[in-house]
């Protein structure tokens, strides 16, 4: 584990030059496959921006202009250049039942709704917890990430019905998909002057349309033609009602919307050789997002697989972003028919190569090596993104890291005792105190068999929540029952303040309460209570 996970993946997509440009920097070569990788990443996002306004049980056109609007601004005051954002699966399944019950327009206003509470989340700079997010939750994140990706994928070989496509058709298909994926890998042995997916797609563009191959289209899906998006304000009665309706979608939306995001942000950030900018990604997405519900898009968020395409296809800066966008309105507006007859199985090779590049393969070797909760935090992770969504799969994973960790701490709670000569007895206690250990605490203490004067050295330990506070009021009920009494020494500054403030101790002395200072405290009880 000497490398990152992203630098692997940087390897695996044959990139050799990762960070970020400034755009005054970048040569007219540069800007060449900056545009193109936005091209690129423009075709792929047409067929996933469609399937999932379907999942949504929306227009085609909602998912596009979805893409097309948060693709924008995020490309534009994102965190990360190189992040593409668009209508993503994770979001679509939440929506669809909001869409079936009440109907598209209280989506509008979901949409908006959960764009301002991802404001607020960027204003309060809530971001930043992202980082509480272990490396094991990571790697099953991008392995159960790109497990759905795969899966999304079959839908191309099954018919309107569900019914799976003839074989004659599905080898086709699948003879298409190899044609696809071998330029890809292909092509950057060769040379680097277009982006290895786009040549990718035409290759089999080219073969399918030259050879007249019945084989199923971008067209096939739905129609991509429209206009402009006009503003609309949505028709929902502004009424507590409706806030009550929409708010527990907003809420989820939001939390799925924030955590996709900024896990794709660290993910790109380890590509990019860049650090910091998740407020700045959950204020580009909340601004997104109310845009977007204003102009008839169904929201959307970061996507790791357009991401990993535009990396791989060479974009470093905010211009591919834009580009991507960009492209894509340009196919609703004017080239519909063009990007109609774009064989599915083109875009199918795409994606494959992006799973390909997104599992962490190296996640399976390790998993004998590792500590064994972290092992299962990785299975586990991937299973339940594959079986639910990523926001609960993050939550599930984190829950159970942390509830691993505070086990761990709370075993290795001990005491040395020893005897000064006054006679009274010294614990000197190891290891944190916090709800965890708290009992294990208590039972460091002989209150029947102590002399009548105990110390509790704190030296090497902390004081860290209620439940330790709980704890020390029961130790010291405990010895001052039995007529004796109970004296805390070397208390950390954060420990005396959080024993001061909770009245815990009867001199509050002025003195530097420092490691070096060997100040003894009586213990107030009674302050807490029982329960």
């Amino acid at each position: 584990m000497t490398r990152s996970l992203l630098a692997r993946l940087a390897d695996r997509f044959d990139t050799p030059d990762l960070r970020v440009a400034p755009t005054s920097d970048l040569t007219p070569a540069s800007w060449r496959i900056e545009i193109l990788a936005g091209l690129t990443v423009a075709l792929a996002l047409v067929p996933e921006a469609v399937a999932f306004a379907f999942v949504a049980g929306v227009n085609p056109l909602v998912g596009l202009y979805a893409a097309f609007i948060v693709g924008l601004i995020t490309a534009l005051i994102g965190g990360r250049p190189g992040m593409i954002s668009g209508a993503t699966g994770a979001l679509a399944v939440v929506m669809v039942s909001l869409v079936a019950q009440h109907g598209v327009e209280y989506l509008f206003a979901a949409v908006v709704l959960m764009g301002l509470l991802q404001l607020l989340a960027g204003v309060m700079r809530w971001g930043k917890f992202i980082r509480l997010v272990p490396h094991p939750v990571m790697l099953g994140f991008v392995n159960g990430l790109a497990i759905v990706i795969f899966l999304a994928q079959l839908t191309q070989f099954r018919d309107a019905s569900g019914a799976w496509l003839p074989l004659a058709d599905i080898a086709l298909m699948l003879g298409l998909v190899a044609v696809t994926m071998a330029v890809i890998w292909g092509l950057p042995r060769l040379t680097r002057a277009i982006p290895a997916p786009l040549a990718g797609i035409a290759v089999t563009a080219a073969v399918v349309i030259g050879l007249g191959l019945n084989t199923p289209t971008v067209g096939d899906l739905a129609s991509i033609s429209g206009g402009l998006p006009e503003f609309h304000i949505p028709m929902v009665p502004l009424t507590l009602e409706t806030l009550q309706i929409v708010l527990p979608y907003a809420l989820i939306l939001a939390a799925i919307g924030l955590i996709e995001s900024l896990l794709t942000l660290n993910l790109v950030g380890e590509i990019t050789g860049q650090r910091g900018g998740a407020s700045q990604e959950c204020i580009a997405q909340g601004a997104a997002n109310t845009v977007t519900g204003f102009f008839g898009g169904m929201g959307g968020c970061a996507m790791i697989g357009q991401s990993m395409i535009n990396v791989k296809s060479g974009g470093r800066t905010r211009i591919s972003g834009v580009s991507a966008a960009l492209f894509l309105l340009a196919f609703i507006l004017v080239a519909a028919p063009a990007i109609e007859r774009i064989p599915l199985a083109a875009l199918v090779g795409v994606m494959f190569m992006v799973v390909i590049g997104t599992f962490a393969w190296n996640s399976i070797k390790i998993l004998a090596r590792v500590p064994r909760t972290d092992a299962v935090v990785i299975v586990l992770v991937t299973i339940v993104t594959v079986l639910t969504d990523l926001a609960i799969a993050v939550v599930v994973g984190v829950i159970v890291s942390a509830l691993a960790y505070a086990w761990q701490n709370a075993t290795r709670i001990w005491a040395a005792t020893y005897e000064t000569p006054e006679g009274a007895r010294v614990y000197q206690v190891k290891g944190p105190l916090f709800f965890g250990s708290a009992t294990g605490f208590v039972e460091l203490f002989d209150p029947e068999n102590d002399p009548s004067v105990v110390v509790v050295d704190f030296a090497e330990s902390r004081v860290a929540d209620q439940s330790a506070l709980q704890a020390i009021e029961a130790v010291a009920g405990k010895y001052e029952a039995a007529g004796k009494t109970l004296q805390l020494r070397h208390l950390s500054r954060d420990c005396h303040k959080l024993l001061t403030r909770a009245g815990h101790l009867m001199v509050d002395s002025d003195d530097d309460p420092d490691y070096a200072i060997a100040a003894n405290y009586g213990v107030r009880t009674g302050i807490l209570g029982g329960h």
